[in-house]
């Protein structure tokens, strides 16, 4: 896929994280001009400050900006569900999502691209499910339609909602955790190993954003692999890409006590299918899991 798309200036929320931290060094390697937003003030010409506790944007250094990528929130797994980091899951994406999109409304850019995820259908157990199919009714679906509702107060600028499955990369997330024990002969299927996982890898959610960049697509976008696999197929994997056995498989009760609500969503099945990127001509580099997994594990070696 050849970069058609001019040099931008594009503005960023969660550039710390695992996609934010290697979608601006892409950007940046492509010769746009990437503008982080910080929660302080700025002090670096490449800094935009924002509150998204009481919803200030500095409109000013906004101004002007081609496009605005929307992927701060607090992440799902890395705490206990109490009550409380539940509020902070529902408030981080809604309180911060409102804050940039009516921002967005007033400096009206080409494009906003606002960070949803594959949660937003809920349990779909053995049921392919594409960006026309319903919501799902628990926490986090809840938590998603929270989310991409705030996103269209962003009013009558092309708005993107990335429906984002698991994404992998050695170097953090799902994946990352698990390599030091699928490396030691320690890992193995989690509960039943029959729940579906829908993946994408950092490089293909990285290309995949910036098609959207380019492209005149507007609403739901699943950010998945075309071929999602079973949990038992992907312990499967990991374990003949490091050439190791996948002989200690985590019950279902282990997780659950371990990981308490987050365990319905490591637990749950998701078979979520990339409908609107496939239609619109956008090709995968890694669409199968084998050849994801021998990818990135021999470039982290």
């Amino acid at each position: 896929m050849k970069k058609t798309l001019p040099p931008q200036r594009i503005a960023l929320t969660g550039a710390s994280g695992l996609i934010g931290t290697a979608l601006v060094g892409h950007l940046r390697s492509e010769g746009h001009t990437v503008q982080r937003f910080v929660r302080r003030p700025a002090v670096a010409a490449d800094e935009i400050s924002w509150d998204p506790k009481s919803g200030t944007v500095d409109i000013a250094a906004l101004e002007g900006v081609d496009a605005v990528i929307h992927l701060a929130g607090a992440g799902v797994g890395d705490k206990r569900w109490t009550k409380k980091y539940r509020a902070e899951i529902l408030n981080s994406r809604l309180l911060g999502t409102t804050a940039i999109a009516n921002a967005v409304a007033q400096v009206k850019p080409s494009v906003f691209i606002s960070a949803s995820a594959m949660g937003f259908y809920g349990e779909t157990g053995n049921r392919a499910v594409t960006e026309v199919d319903r919501s799902g009714d628990d926490f986090l679906a809840a938590v998603c339609r929270e989310w991409e509702s705030a996103a269209d107060l962003a009013g009558d600028v092309r708005t993107v909602k990335l429906r984002t499955g698991l994404v992998l990369d050695p170097t953090g997330g799902a994946l990352g955790r698990m390599l030091p024990l699928f490396r030691f002969g320690l890992g193995g299927k989690l509960g039943n190993g029959k729940q579906w996982w829908s993946w994408i890898t950092l490089h293909d959610h990285i290309r995949a954003i910036c098609f959207l960049l380019e492209s005149n697509i507007s609403g739901p976008v699943n950010l998945t692999s075309p071929n999602p696999v079973t949990n038992l197929e992907f312990t499967a994997a990991l374990a003949r890409t490091l050439h190791r056995p996948a002989l200690f498989p985590a019950p279902a009760f282990a997780l659950k006590l371990a990981l308490g609500g987050f365990s319905t969503e490591i637990l749950g099945s998701k078979k979520v299918s990339p409908e609107v990127l496939i239609s619109h001509g956008f090709t995968f580099d890694y669409p199968e899991i084998s050849g994801a997994l021998t990818a990135l594990i021999s470039e982290n070696e």
